[in-house]
């Protein structure tokens, strides 16, 4: 009998791979329910996280209201409206008399020979000055070149608001300020003790003036009304205009009608349903309690989504401010599934716009509740989801640890195999080979 090697080792892995074949096939389906937990747990907190930046959308940044109000204005190009939350329906009229203007001057006729290296330039603009050094400014030949005093003007530390640049025609070269802000108060003012440069301010021409933007409310001989840009920040109550374009002579005043948007609030109303709808469905497949024909849910009866499930069904039933969903044509079927009565809807709000606003807005009301109650399952710090997911990576760690534990079992077994094998093979060859001696 030759001594076969790979007989025995064929042998050693055959049963070294039955002793460890049992905790090898445990540590494989812990390994598989947990990597299929995380799964799950990533998808909800997935749709979690989703739901709560619908309510945050729904909910608005910068407004405690749900009702959204729009202007209707009856000329197009005068200007444009920002409507906030809280701005009261009426009706406006307005005469723009005059638009905002920056101010900007033109020093002409300078160059280097004129200007020298001496002396200083003071720019004031809405009282606060500050200087330019001649001789700082200058170039690396000691003059003081346009392109330079430009320079420094833009760059110096305390520059109150005035912008300079070069524009040339042909030959000529002008030195224009122009003031950063628009509005009267922001008159460029300049002085110098350089006299070529002083010249050149006393002879300087204006190519904007300094102005406010002035209209009318309530037609022409209204109340008067200014403001140092074009945009009048509430204006009206919750109300921002800015005015782009001066009317003629005669012109008729714009007409501004600010009121709800039914139709915007509606929208907002569905958003909200349906991201409560798509949470409630990411719920039914993870927690699919399964059949013959459909796989069981990876979070069937978890506690977390049930915990999650109560909450919505209590906030979404509940009384706010003696209002309710219900009120405003917002149902439940008899699956939990959200529907919306539209008809009902309009004519809620129309009919109760201040407890349809109460129903979702404040800090203990509805939105607020449900951010809120969100919080204890998607917060990164020490939310539920981020706990869950950390237990089961450390789960998963420790199978890795187990695994090489198993391996190590594997190959002190492999070992032993194979050197009982190769030792019961090596004596069965020199057995046959004593016998062959007497045969």
């Amino acid at each position: 009998m030759n001594f076969d090697s790979d007989y025995a080792r064929n042998m050693a892995t055959q049963l070294a791979q039955y002793d460890v074949q049992a905790p090898l096939a445990r540590l494989d389906r812990n390994e598989a329910k947990y990597r299929g937990e995380l799964d799950a747990i990533n998808k909800l907190d997935s749709a979690l996280r989703t739901f709560r930046n619908a309510v945050r959308d729904v909910k608005g940044v910068g407004t405690t209201s749900m009702l959204v109000n729009k202007a209707t204005m009856s000329q197009e190009g005068v200007a444009s409206a920002t409507v906030g939350a809280r701005a009261v329906p009426g009706a406006y009229q307005f005469v723009v008399e005059q638009l905002a203007s920056h101010h900007q001057v033109a020093l002409t006729g300078l160059n280097a020979e004129d200007l020298g290296s001496s002396g200083s330039l003071t720019l004031d603009v809405n009282g606060e000055a500050f200087s330019v050094d001649l001789a700082a400014a200058a170039d690396s030949d000691g003059m003081v070149s346009l392109a330079s005093l430009a320079a420094a003007i833009n760059s110096a530390a305390d520059n109150s608001g005035v912008n300079a640049t070069l524009v040339r025609n042909g030959e000529e070269v002008s030195l224009v300020l122009s003031g950063e802000n628009s509005g009267a108060a922001n008159q460029i003012n300049l002085s110098s003790s350089n006299a070529d440069l002083q010249t050149a301010i006393d002879g300087m021409r204006e190519l904007t003036a300094a102005q406010d933007a002035r209209v009318r409310l309530g037609g022409a001989g209204g109340l008067e009304l200014s403001s140092a840009s074009n945009t009048f920040e509430n204006m009206i109550d919750g109300v921002s205009l800015t005015f782009s374009r001066v009317h003629a002579a005669g012109e008729a005043p714009l007409s501004l009608v600010i009121g709800q948007d039914a139709d915007a609030t509606k929208g907002k109303v569905n958003t909200f349903v349906s991201a409560v709808n798509a949470l409630l469905g990411s719920f039914d497949s993870l927690t699919a309690s399964g059949s013959e024909s459909s796989q069981r849910g990876p979070l069937a009866g978890d506690s977390s989504i049930r915990s999650i499930e109560n909450m919505l069904n209590r906030e979404l039933r509940a009384e706010f401010d003696g209002v309710r969903l219900l009120d405003f044509g917002v149902s439940a079927d008899r699956n939990g599934t959200l529907k919306v009565d539209a008809a009902r809807l309009e004519k809620a709000i129309a009919d109760n716009p201040e407890g349809f606003d109460r129903l979702f807005s404040g800090e203990t009301n509805l939105l607020s509740r449900l951010e809120s109650s969100l919080d204890l399952y998607t917060n990164s710090t020490n939310g539920v989801m981020k706990n869950r997911k950390e237990s089961l990576n450390l789960a998963l760690r420790r199978s890795d640890d187990q695994m090489a534990a198993i391996q190590l079992q594997y190959d002190r077994s492999y070992s032993r195999y194979l050197t009982q094998f190769t030792s019961m093979m090596q004596m069965m060859q020199s057995m046959q080979q004593t016998q062959g001696m007497f045969g």
